[in-house]
């Protein structure tokens, strides 16, 4: 049996999951670096007071999406938390089992990584892959993953567009998205 080694952290709010993120997955699965991709979403992002949808909401969303991605786990772990989960922590927890671990991120998260938890520690212990956005510039120090989707959950959330939603998920996002915005207007 081939003992999977070598994991690809994709970690995130998710809120709500987009084409763009199955994109970035869909692409780290090409790298010949990567065994597996593990998708994780937050109970809730260090940087932030609240999520629009449940962690558990988002959770089904994201195993809906990846249900038929035979190299794509998605993880419960920081759900089951309860509580915001450092990255550095979840990387510590995935190290217990997998021997190298890739973090993908948003290339529009470098000008705050020197912020995240024990990030000098973090930088030691994995290998980033840095998803392209918004045309940034990325050193060579990281591994690139062009990805051309120009979408964000953020503007998702405010004006939903189901062409933007994953298919396996996407009626129930654009109803629950939009519920959430009658009730904010």
């Amino acid at each position: 049996m081939n003992e999977i080694k070598t994991i690809a952290l994709f970690g995130g709010s998710f809120d709500p999951p987009h084409i763009g993120h199955e994109a970035i997955v869909k692409a780290v699965l090409d790298l010949k670096e990567v065994d597996k991709v593990v998708v994780m979403p937050t109970f809730l992002n260090p940087f932030k007071n609240i999520s629009h949808a449940s962690a558990t909401l988002r959770l089904k969303w994201l195993k809906d999406i990846f249900l038929k991605y035979p190299k794509v786990e998605v993880s419960d772990y920081e759900v089951k938390q309860k509580q915001k989960v450092s990255t550095i922590d979840t990387v510590l927890y995935l190290l217990k089992s997998y021997k190298k671990v890739f973090l993908i991120i948003g290339a529009d998260n470098l000008a705050s990584l020197h912020k995240w938890d024990r990030f000098d520690e973090l930088e030691k212990l994995v290998t980033f892959i840095l998803a392209t956005r918004d045309d940034l510039e990325i050193d060579n120090k990281f591994l690139k993953l062009d990805v051309d989707a120009k979408i964000s959950s953020t503007s998702l959330r405010k004006n939903i567009n189901i062409k933007h939603l994953p298919q396996q998920c996407a009626k129930e996002c654009e109803k629950f998205y939009k519920e959430q915005n009658a009730k904010q207007n």
